[in-house]
């Protein structure tokens, strides 16, 4: 997640390039994302070595903001392919503006250009829609090429996906290949609900994203909401870190331990106690009914000892 206070820290990486590990750890620091060690070494070997990163994890573990702070981190734009089911090669690679062709090859070599301005053909840029596939292999700075959720998308995606990943190519019939002048740095993220085919994997550096430690999540809490007291942080993640070991339809991740934080803050800002501001915003953190229903019944146990 982005800080505007860590502009400056992040300016020595910001052509392009990670020289050490401490550098890498340093910069996604200064735009407030905390990583550990096996994670900052997947990191730093995928960008050395030009290998797409391949993240796994539950929902919430901070998959998605990583690739958003590497971008910051390395100066690169973002450049995001939300994958979802039925998401085919056209739609994540390019299209040509049809219309736009007709109405030029109607007007005789005029189109709809109202500049006037004559075109030789129909299969050139002026007529070339780019999708993020495309747009990324163009890059002429780079950019940092985020695939999430891969494991929305169906097998077809997947597969094509695997030529695209060991060139960093694409080929158009009517204007030939085009070939990546600077790598672009690859993100795929995946919340495992399907397996993904050995194939990808191949070509990819593999890293499992883990729930943050208590001590750690504290320490993210406190770098992503302003304000927040060592207390309140440390209340917070013992009462959801007991929500956690609770039977749960989903337990709740990083994302929502924030969001919780922030919606308590806010409440506690209107004159809540602290304590009482957590068992309000409880919609922040879960997303279940029945979940809800469990933590409310079972309120004194889970929050037992926590201060909440």
């Amino acid at each position: 997640m982005p800080s505007s206070d860590g502009d400056r820290e992040s300016t020595s990486i910001h052509n392009g390039s990670v020289t050490s590990q401490s550098e890498l750890a340093d910069g996604l620091v200064s735009q407030r994302y905390v990583a550990e060690r096996g994670l900052l070494t997947a990191v730093r070997l995928a960008l050395e070595l030009g290998r797409p990163l391949l993240l796994e994890g539950e929902p919430g573990v901070g998959k998605t903001e990583l690739a958003k702070a590497l971008s910051a981190v390395l100066g690169r734009e973002l450049i995001r392919v939300q994958c979802y089911e039925g998401l085919d090669a056209s739609q994540a690679l390019y299209e040509w503006n049809y219309p736009k062709q007709l109405l030029h090859v109607r007007g005789d070599g005029r189109g709809a250009d109202r500049s006037g301005a004559d075109y030789t053909d129909i299969y050139t840029d002026d007529f070339l829609l780019e999708r993020p596939l495309l747009k990324a292999v163009r890059s002429s700075l780079g950019a940092v090429l985020l695939i999430d959720e891969i494991d929305r998308s169906d097998d077809q995606f997947e597969a094509f996906l695997l030529e695209f990943l060991s060139d960093f190519q694409v080929t158009i019939p009517e204007r030939g290949t085009i070939s990546a002048a600077v790598r672009p740095v690859v993100v795929l993220t995946s919340n495992r609900t399907r397996e993904l085919h050995d194939a990808l994997k191949r070509r990819c550096l593999y890293h499992w994203i883990d729930l943050p430690s208590p001590e750690r999540e504290r320490e993210i809490l406190r770098m992503q909401v302003p304000g927040l007291t060592e207390a309140a942080a440390a209340s917070l993640v013992e009462a959801v870190t007991s929500i956690r070991r609770a039977p749960l339809v989903k337990a709740p991740g990083l994302a929502e331990s924030i969001e919780w934080a922030r919606g308590a803050q806010v409440l506690e800002g209107d004159g809540d106690a602290w304590p009482v501001a957590l068992r309000r915003s409880l919609g922040l953190l879960l997303k279940e009914r029945d979940d809800v229903g469990h933590v409310v019944a079972h309120e004194r146990t889970l929050f037992e000892d926590t201060g909440a």
